[in-house]
């Protein structure tokens, strides 16, 4: 397997034009196919990148012949695997967060010390102190011999946390961190405190491994990326971080039977269980508070998004619709363009003759009006930095359609999570309970969703099915076709459908109204697969508006509130973790209707 170069490196020196500097430096990383972070800022740039050394040295070069740049000097390692998974070029006010006005380190730095002489010094058992400027959680990885932590969570604490320092006001003090970026604002911001005899290590802890290895250094050191800690040959560790309390964890503590990842490690074990609680509470109380009243319950024009894809380019819009939403009659189309519904993004109307191109985005407009009642008391299962578990209630759209757009489980879930917004890795109908996993942000959906889409996640349902099967055990294995029908529905399609299998079993049998409670195992997803598959059986599903006995079909999709229940439940759902690999399982308590 190829070695993949990695480099970190800062500088400070002023820099402008930021916007144009960004975009070549975004192009050349993605032409040499490197990942990783460069920040930017009027007082310099901070950067971690890695990917093959030809690349990287080709970037290198790049930034060298920037003014200002030219002895710029990163500091080197390697390792088996890329640890980012994008590259991201970004404008910040600052290139290390400090947030104190006056620290000019290009300008005004404080004394360095090089790497061999503070050995040398340390050798010879020389008074100083060794101040570790970094965050907490990183000191527990590794440090000097003898170092005094700042005491801090974050480097913006580090202002306050110079205050608690007095003590060392008349000795000799350096400074150090990772790779010293943060050493070039604490150490002028100490002699601005009245410290005397200040300096930092030049290059911090990665140039001191480099050119000293671990001589007077314990542990390893902290890194910010997938590689957790280097030893002081610069070679990846087997250490890992807690998702729940960041903390580092060496090989022996993840062997700890506490260690129970993402949510706790053996330093925060004991709290786990209570902050877990405590998160769901909040969230649970956000979503509580954004349905009360329902988000659609107010008039409002709804102005919805619609794409022009490849195959209409050049159409009319009438044409452009009545093919892209066959199973809303052309008449109505008409009827909207005549409106003056239909019409271009800047807001003007288009007429049902306006040609319409490939990628251009038209906009449905909607009048003011209300969004019909759905059952919005949706339940927080679990909560954790990737993922969004919750059960869902029924009926409730999950994404916007038809009539409905803010009274949807997506919209619900934007307001009360914001900033963030959660994807659901999977769909359910509107009339369908149960559980739902969704990925927290974009970020994370690109480790979920693929769990789906292979195939890797067990689900399990329960279904309550006029009529009695045969067998206690019996599977279905019928094509379900890949587009709607004219109401919305799917059915069997035994010439062009998508293969489809579910696997069914009794749990109960009730003769005397004849029903039967089943659990029910989709080996695929297709769209309302296990509703087609027993219609197709002769065994619909009770309450089904779609779906009905004899094989026909309905022209409802969406119950009302107060209906009797679709009697199918999203019960149980078992997949790894995207991020740890752990195995989770989780469970949506059965509805009244399931009890046997």
């Amino acid at each position: 397997m190829a070695k993949i170069t990695n480099i970190s490196a800062y500088k400070f020196t002023p820099l402008d034009g930021l916007k144009a500097l960004r975009d070549d430096l975004r192009g050349c990383c993605r032409a040499e196919g490197l990942k990783g972070t460069i920040l930017l800022s009027t007082e310099g740039i901070n950067l971690f990148v890695a990917g093959p050394r030809s690349g990287i040295d080709a970037f290198v070069g790049r930034l060298r012949g920037l003014p200002g740049l030219d002895d710029l000097a990163p500091k080197y390692s390697e390792s088996a695997h890329q640890p980012f998974n994008r590259m991201l070029v970004r404008i910040k006010k600052e290139i290390i967060a400090f947030g104190i006005e006056g620290i000019d380190p290009a300008r005004k730095p404080a004394r360095r010390i090089a790497p061999r002489e503070l050995k040398q010094w340390l050798d010879e058992g020389r008074p100083v102190t060794l101040l570790d400027t970094r965050n907490d959680y990183e000191v527990r990885l590794g440090t000097f011999k003898g170092a005094v932590p700042a005491g801090i969570r974050h480097f913006r604490d580090f202002p306050r946390a110079a205050q608690t320092l007095a003590g060392l006001r008349g000795r000799t003090v350096v400074t150090f961190c990772t790779g010293g970026i943060r050493c070039e604002k604490a150490a002028p911001l100490l002699e601005r405190e009245g410290f005397t005899d200040v300096l930092q290590l030049d290059g911090g802890i990665l140039k001191y491994f480099e050119e000293c290895g671990g001589a007077h250094y314990e542990g390893e050191c902290f890194v910010f990326d997938q590689r957790v800690g280097v030893d002081p040959s610069l070679r990846e560790t087997e250490s890992a971080v807690c998702y729940g309390c960041l903390a580092p964890l060496t090989a022996e503590e993840q062997a700890d039977p506490r260690y129970r990842p993402p949510h706790t490690c053996p330093h925060c074990h004991k709290d786990a269980d209570e902050l877990h609680a405590a998160r769901v509470a909040r969230l649970q109380a956000a979503v509580d508070k954004v349905v009360q009243p329902l988000p659609g319950a107010s008039p409002y024009e709804n102005a919805r998004p619609v794409n022009v894809p490849e195959r209409f380019d050049n159409a009319t819009v009438l044409t452009f619709l009545a093919g892209l939403l066959p199973h809303v009659p052309e008449a109505h189309w008409a009827a909207e363009c005549a409106a003056g519904h239909i019409r271009d993004e800047s807001g003007t109307p288009l007429a049902a003759d306006s040609v319409v191109r490939a990628g251009q985005r038209c906009l449905h407009i909607r009048p003011e009006e209300t969004e019909p009642d759905v059952d919005a008391r949706i339940r927080i299962l679990h909560e954790d930095e990737a993922l969004l578990v919750l059960a869902k209630p029924a009926p409730l759209p999950m994404h916007p359609a038809g009539r409905y757009n803010r009274n949807t489980l997506v919209h619900i879930l934007a307001l009360a999570c914001a900033p963030f917004k959660p994807r659901p890795a999977h769909r359910l109908d509107a009339n369908t309970t149960g559980v739902v996993v969704c990925a927290r942000t974009r970020h994370f959906a690109r480790f979920l969703q693929p769990l789906f889409a292979r195939g890797e996640v067990e689900k399990t349902y329960l279904v309550r099915v006029l009529g009695q099967p045969e067998s206690d055990t019996f599977s279905c294995d019928a094509p379900v076709s890949a587009g709607p029908t004219a109401t919305g529905c799917r059915t069997v399609d035994e010439t062009a459908g998508l293969s489809a299998r579910t696997d069914f079993r009794v749990i109960a049998r009730s003769p005397a109204d004849n029903t039967t409670l089943l659990e029910a195992r989709p080996r695929t997803g297709r769209t309302n697969q296990i509703r087609v598959h027993l219609w197709h059986l002769g065994l619909p599903v009770l309450g089904d508006p779609a779906y009905l006995p004899g094989r026909r079909i309905g022209t409802t999709q969406t119950l009302p509130v107060h209906a009797p229940p679709l009697c199918l439940h999203a019960w149980k759902i078992a997949f790894a973790h995207p991020l740890t690999g752990e195995r989770l399982q989780f469970e949506a308590p059965p509805p009244a209707w399931a009890n046997p």
